[in-house]
């Protein structure tokens, strides 16, 4: 490992301390392997507007930080991955669990594929078509920070669960508007991270709101 491969890891570990994450060296290993190939991707394929190491370490944080209050599903979904946020990340925690990566953008999901494979994460699948295109099974969990619309997404994604599924969207300041368009059956949780609001569905026979 060179010097900026050094650095990179040391950014991360304390991104992770300071957000009061769990994590293993192991874990670490991963997120610092995924950092370095989205730098190097990004200078030809433009992936992410800043890929500098400050603004992937905040991702990273970001895209973890519902570990602090999620439970592991039995399976992922991630609507619109991108460049790996939160989606890659998430399943760099749970390397065990099958997830599906939704991204439509050949270069994006070229990328996220080579990831994953570098990053020794075998039970990810990277679906390179539009959500409402993807037939699967129900999953245990939807995640998605690409989606602004809650409402639409859960319209999208509507085929790809059951009642049992839960939902993990990372939204900002317009989420009160959006709680209007969930349906009922579905309990809210709102956990905040200024500026992020993470907005966490679970099913449950009466709609309330947590914060």
């Amino acid at each position: 490992m060179d010097e900026s491969g050094r650095l990179l890891r040391g950014l991360l570990r304390r991104k992770l301390n300071e957000g009061g994450l769990e994590y293993d060296e192991a874990l670490l290993e991963r997120l610092g392997r995924f950092a370095e190939l989205l730098q190097e991707w990004n200078v030809i394929h433009n992936l992410t507007a800043d890929a500098s190491p400050e603004a992937v370490a905040a991702n990273v944080l970001d895209s973890l930080y519902p570990h602090t209050f999620v439970e592991k599903p039995d399976s992922l979904l991630d609507v619109g991955t991108g460049a790996g946020f939160p989606g890659l990340i998430l399943a760099a925690a749970w390397p065990e669990v099958p997830t599906v990566l939704c991204e439509p953008l050949k270069k994006r999901a070229a990328f996220l594929r080579y990831a994953a494979l570098e990053m020794g994460l075998d039970r990810v699948t990277v679906a390179r078509r539009r959500v409402e295109e993807l037939r699967h099974a129900p999953f245990g969990l939807i995640s998605s920070r690409a989606v602004s619309d809650t409402g639409l997404l859960l319209k999208l994604t509507a085929k790809l669960s059951d009642a049992q599924t839960r939902y993990l969207f990372y939204k900002g300041s317009r989420l009160a508007e959006e709680i209007e368009t969930i349906p009922p059956g579905l309990r809210v949780r709102i956990v905040e991270r200024v500026p992020r609001r993470y907005l966490y569905l679970l099913p449950q026979t009466e709609k309330s709101v947590e914060t």
